[in-house]
């Protein structure tokens, strides 16, 4: 069919996002929530969009799971970090990563080097640097969560302490000015935490749109890692509470 104007800028929000609920796509078109759903019901019937509870999305990305969703955000700015710490990285070293998807993206730049030995809790980290280049992958066992293939618990955890790296290296869902680097899953936090006490040298990786976040719990203050890698320098007050702290800021630009 002849779509309107605003179906053509209904399908462009959601191509750039992905998926999106009905109020958010209200408030970004201003228009009612009336207005919305009467505007995607020939989008849906069509095939163009899948409706979902109060949300709809492309039909591409709806069955796609979260952790391939976030692979996708700020990929460019991921990239680049990735490729800074990367080339800190010297073949025969060894490197422990957590599950992220910032560390996903080192995992990649990393395929270039030989001889690491590499532990981690992912299995897309273990996978993408396993049976290449001579290297030694050790990967934590327990469960395996659905979302992200990384495995979790006081099986994962034991198992990482058994070994003391060159480089340890933690994503962070949040940097807070006052709480330092957060998460927001229980879990994840304890397991990045331990990660950073196996490292000689500790380095948490995180693009700019983490930074004045606060998540929900803490992984470590400023204090307790070495390095901070980003695309963009943070806010002044992050900066200044990191360098208070002794942490050196790697800035990609």
């Amino acid at each position: 069919m002849n779509y309107s104007k605003r179906h053509g800028e209904i399908l462009k929000l959601i191509q750039e996002e992905g998926t999106m609920t009905i109020a958010r796509l209200a408030e970004k078109l201003g228009v009612s929530l009336e207005t919305v759903r009467r505007d995607v019901k020939p989008l849906a019937r069509d095939g163009a969009i899948l409706k979902m509870h109060g949300a709809i999305g492309l039909p591409s990305v709806v069955g796609e799971a979260p952790f391939e969703r976030r692979m996708r955000e700020q990929a460019d700015a991921k990239r680049v970090i990735a490729k800074l710490v990367a080339a800190t990285i010297r073949d025969g070293e060894s490197v422990m990563l957590d599950t992220g998807t910032t560390t996903s993206f080192l995992a990649r730049e990393l395929l270039g080097h030989r001889r690491l030995t590499v532990v981690t809790n992912s299995s897309d980290i273990a996978r993408t640097l396993a049976t290449v280049n001579g290297n030694k992958v050790y990967m934590a066992g327990g469960e395996l969560r659905s979302d992200s293939g990384a495995a979790f618990g006081v099986s994962a955890i034991e198992f990482v302490s058994r070994f003391t790296v060159n480089h340890a290296v933690i994503t962070a869902g949040a940097v807070d000015v006052q709480h330092g680097i957060m998460d927001y899953v229980l879990e994840e936090a304890e397991f990045a935490r331990v990660v950073l006490t196996r490292g000689t040298r500790r380095i948490v990786v995180t693009d700019h749109t983490k930074f004045g976040r606060q998540g929900l719990v803490q992984v470590c203050g400023f204090a307790d890692f070495d390095e901070l890698a980003t695309d963009v320098p943070p806010p002044r007050v992050i900066v200044d509470a990191a360098q208070a702290a002794g942490v050196s800021l790697i800035v990609a630009s």
